[in-house]
């Protein structure tokens, strides 16, 4: 006779209960190393520029007037340099920033860069006559001021414009050439009274001082004569002292101005008043 076996109860159908729990663990893990390897494709450049912004923005007290809102092209500060914060009398901790991280929080004038654009143009081109100490350029305000010291221009007491000046007029008329706004040539002696047959006073020396180098910048420059008028100051304007022959070396000098729109504007309008008898 036959013994039937006795077999355990078959395992029942589908995958075993701890696979579903393996399963969702790998699907856990390759979700987690996805965003490390993500995280590993972060621009830290970027990263820190906006850490450096925001420690700029609620760790710094700074006092900058603005006369308006700001126009930058970005609002994270590419740079910032911190300097030890020293405490005040009035139980105050301050923060100094260095100059370069002062332009950045700056609001600049248009017209005011748009003077220091052309003033840079200009310096390119007369860095020759810059270095020669010939003549300096500034800016004031939206005004270029180019400043002719009397030893690269004019003999003593006279107003006649050499060769070699006139080189050099020839090529702060090319600069001037190159950049727009109104031009006014203003002629400054020192306080040493001068009286000869062909200049009585301060006046018509200075007066004939800013003359010349109006013709030779018009009639040989080139430059369009509606864009220049001139001035005459004689010794009412020094730069330096006159008890000193440097300082008086100084104030002997002949200004070309280039006007930016809003100096140009009040010349204007100060001219139709003078035409007008003063009445406003």
């Amino acid at each position: 006779m036959v013994e039937e076996c006795e077999c355990p109860d078959p395992p029942p159908a589908g995958a075993p209960e701890w696979m579903a729990t393996f399963a969702d663990l790998m699907s856990l893990m390759m979700c987690f190393f996805v965003l490390l390897l993500s995280f590993s494709e972060m621009d830290v450049i970027k990263y820190k520029q906006v850490a450096g912004s925001l420690k700029a923005a609620f760790g710094v007290q700074r006092d900058i007037p603005a006369q308006q809102d700001p126009l930058g092209t970005s609002i994270i500060m590419q740079e910032f340099s911190p300097a030890q914060p020293q405490p005040t009398v009035i139980n105050e901790v301050r923060q100094q920033t260095t100059d370069e991280s002062k332009r950045f929080l700056e609001i600049l004038d248009p017209a005011v860069e748009d003077a220091q654009d052309k003033a840079e143009d200009l310096k390119q081109e007369l860095k020759k006559e810059i270095a020669e100490g010939l003549i300096e350029i500034n800016t004031i305000d939206d005004q270029v001021v180019i400043r002719i010291r009397e030893k690269g221009s004019f003999p003593s007491a006279s107003a006649r414009i050499d060769t070699d000046f006139k080189a050099a007029l020839m090529k702060i008329a090319e600069a001037l050439n190159q950049v727009e706004g109104r031009i006014l040539i203003a002629g400054h002696t020192d306080d040493v009274p001068i009286e000869t047959l062909e200049f009585p006073s301060n006046w018509v020396l200075s007066a004939a001082r800013a003359a010349a180098v109006a013709h030779t910048l018009t009639q040989v420059g080139g430059i369009v004569p509606e864009r220049v008028e001139i001035r005459a100051y004689g010794d009412n304007r020094p730069l330096d002292t006159n008890e000193t022959t440097e300082g008086r070396a100084n104030n002997r000098r002949v200004e070309i101005i280039v006007l930016g729109e809003r100096s140009e504007q009040t010349l204007l309008e100060n001219n139709a008043d003078t035409r007008d008898g003063g009445s406003p």
